[in-house]
């Protein structure tokens, strides 16, 4: 099983964006020139020039066995994808859960932001906050463990991001009126 990334963005950008993360575990590929060719055959292109974020699962034999299209703010489902892989592969597939004693307390108390540090929508939140003069705690839901499974809590299944607690109310995405009626701003 190998696990390939492809952006419709040129090598540069791509380096850097993997350098934003910190790290990425597995090969990313540029649909760069001709542009978008990759996307465009697989039908997730877009008039604007940039693809939707997709997700393909293609078994040993080249067959499409999974595909899943989402806003590109939004995470895709881990559980969903290990169950498809675990369907497809069952032999090579192995998902290992962290037992409990090894699950972090979650921060509690003020405003405290679940996000992942390339998402969109988690920048706003950032530059938001900043401008504000609002001190938040950022959580990472992919390395701080139970983290990703309390936002499926709170969003009810999908994996949205940021999702803010702000001293027990919930705020999923950056949803800017809600934040400031709760922040009371005009």
């Amino acid at each position: 099983m190998e696990i390939l990334g492809i952006s419709v963005d040129h090598v540069p950008c791509l380096t850097a964006w993997a350098d934003s993360l910190g790290s990425i575990h597995y090969p990313l590929l540029s649909d760069f020139w001709p542009h978008g060719l990759v996307a465009s055959q697989y039908g997730v292109m877009r008039v604007e020039g940039h693809s939707e974020r997709a997700i393909f699962i293609i078994d040993k034999d080249g067959i499409i066995q999974y595909i899943d299209i989402h806003d590109i703010g939004d995470q895709p489902d881990n559980d969903v994808l290990f169950a498809e892989l675990a369907r497809i592969d069952p032999q090579n597939v192995k998902v290992e859960v962290p037992p409990e004693e090894a699950m972090k307390e979650l921060p509690l108390g003020g405003v405290v932001m679940y996000c992942t540090p390339w998402c969109t929508d988690c920048k706003l939140a950032r530059d938001w906050f900043k401008v504000n003069e609002i001190t938040y705690t950022e959580v990472d839901i992919f390395t701080t463990p139970g983290a990703e499974r309390q936002v499926r809590t709170w969003t009810k299944g999908p994996l949205i991001t940021p999702t803010i607690n702000i001293d027990g109310q919930i705020v999923v995405d950056f949803d800017l009126p809600k934040l400031k009626e709760i922040f009371r701003m005009v």
